[in-house]
């Protein structure tokens, strides 16, 4: 593991929370409906254990219309910041992210830009996570190996699924509702899991030895 040299990030519920921007979709997704908000989430809770696309199959389970996805919802995890400025002392930071048109635009207004030496993001390079190919071009753009590489997202299918097939180690945060996945079949298996983003620099950094390197972690239990 001491041939790390670039992280990689994930940007929905790993750098960015979500949860007024997931509220404030259902809400309007529930309009004029006798459905309610509890009823919605709470579905979506449930179904968020064995499949991350939640959202769409409870809009398709009560036939309704998804609402537009507001970006200006978002904000950054209050640790976000420190978590990459640190990192970013003794790594190489990019972002391979499924997003709207304007990542940089949106990291740079979060303050977390600065940090940050390439963004992969999908509505830029017309192709999204899963597919390999958006990993093997942020490799190629960084000019990095997958063995080089961690990457770091709250998705087992978006994030650590692909990442592992092409080479590069893993870190699942369990944020969102990408964190509520309980599929852990041998190809789903992250190397390395944590809560939240404060947990993260321990799981860099030997303390004893006061060296930066990745330290695996505990064995993750549901």
């Amino acid at each position: 593991m001491n041939k790390v040299k670039w992280i990689f990030f994930d940007i929905g519920s790993t750098l960015v929370d979500e949860s007024d921007a997931y509220k404030n979709r259902i809400k309007k997704t529930i309009a004029n409906t006798d459905i309610s908000y509890n009823d919605f989430y709470q579905i979506m809770e449930k179904i968020a254990k064995y499949d991350q696309n939640a959202y769409n199959r409870v809009v398709e389970t009560f036939g309704l219309k998804k609402a537009p996805w507001n970006s200006n919802d978002e904000y950054a995890y209050p640790e976000a910041e420190n978590i990459l400025k640190e990192l970013s002392e003794r790594y190489k930071i990019g972002i391979i992210a499924n997003q709207n048109p304007g990542s940089k635009e949106r990291l740079k207004k979060l303050g977390l830009l600065k940090y940050i030496d390439l963004v992969i993001a999908s509505a830029e390079e017309g192709v999204e996570k899963p597919d390999l190919r958006i990993f093997q071009l942020a490799l190629e753009r960084a000019n990095c190996k997958p063995e080089e590489a961690v990457m770091v997202g709250d998705r087992i299918d978006n994030d650590i699924i692909p990442a592992k097939k092409i080479g590069m180690k893993t870190v699942w945060i369990k944020q969102g509702f990408g964190g509520l996945s309980e599929q852990m079949t041998e190809a789903q298996q992250s190397d390395y899991s944590v809560d939240s983003l404060n947990e993260l620099l321990p799981l860099f950094i030997n303390q004893s030895e006061k060296k930066w390197s990745i330290k695996k972690s505990k064995e993750r239990k549901l």
